[in-house]
């Protein structure tokens, strides 16, 4: 049996993704490679991501927020995103953009400071412009994993105060939007009783807030409980592989050294 590893937000980065397959000597037909989420949004790569994905025999792919707006996108083969392409949406078109021959209207607005504050896109492609192997990939989502040894994967979080199933059915969108369970967990006092859940977990990994805003590129432990390998890889981060019994991990460069002359979000 191999290695189970858990990857952080990927958001396009695939020289990232390429480095942390390399550095933890990842085996494409035994090891199994579950992905935090947000796969989709940020630097202009994510079609090479997906192919990457693709040829990983064994993964678990949790569904992320943007990965979400993605899947609206495919399912309903609307020429705008949900978010119009924005909130790092224009890295995921220009990547299925260049593979598809469509084109990209960007629209950007500016604020009385004359700063752009918002960018979004207008496109010609359509869904069916996507690999059928990819909208297969996105269709694979599931919103939590739970493993044989008790530990559990989310994009976001969860109210801790109630069990996994009633939420899974009342609300399903709290699974990739949730921060408050994080930052619970790094507001309990370790020295404080046990950090209190409806159900009981070995650990629970996590993405979506990046530990960039807790000045730290590293993975993060919260709890004694939660792990965070969200390390920033969609801003100017790293992306994070975590062995899930060792909690050994391995990281790729910090991106905006691996793309110098491209922005991410």
């Amino acid at each position: 049996m191999g290695r189970r590893i858990v990857c952080g937000d990927i958001h396009g980065a695939h020289l990232a993704l390429l480095q942390c397959l390399e550095r933890s000597n990842f085996d494409f037909e035994n090891d199994t490679l579950i992905l935090i989420g947000d796969v989709v949004d940020g630097w202009p790569y994510v079609y090479e991501v997906v192919e990457i994905l693709l040829k990983c025999k064994n993964i678990i792919f949790i569904k992320g927020n943007h990965d979400d707006w993605f899947l609206d996108f495919l399912k309903d083969g609307y020429s705008r995103h949900p978010r119009m392409w924005g909130q790092g949406g224009k890295g995921t078109l220009e990547s299925y953009v260049r593979y598809s021959g469509h084109s990209i209207e960007v629209v950007r607005t500016w604020d009385a400071y004359n700063r752009c504050d918002i960018i979004t896109c207008n496109t010609d492609m359509k869904n069916t412009d996507v690999p059928q192997t990819h909208h297969n990939f996105f269709k694979r989502m599931v919103l939590h994993h739970k493993d044989f040894r008790s530990n559990f994967f989310v994009h976001g979080g969860f109210d801790r105060n109630h069990y996994i199933d009633y939420l899974t059915f009342a609300n399903p969108q709290d699974f990739y939007w949730n921060r408050k369970l994080w930052d619970e967990a790094l507001s309990h006092k370790q020295n404080d009783r046990k950090f209190r859940m409806a159900e009981d977990f070995k650990r629970v990994f996590i993405g979506h807030s990046a530990t960039l805003k807790w000045d730290t590129d590293k993975p993060m432990l919260a709890a004694n409980l939660i792990w965070n390998v969200d390390t920033g890889a969609g801003w100017k981060g790293k992306l994070t592989f975590m062995d899930v019994d060792t909690y050994e991990f391995w990281q790729s460069d910090c991106v905006k050294e691996l793309y110098p002359n491209e922005d991410g979000r």
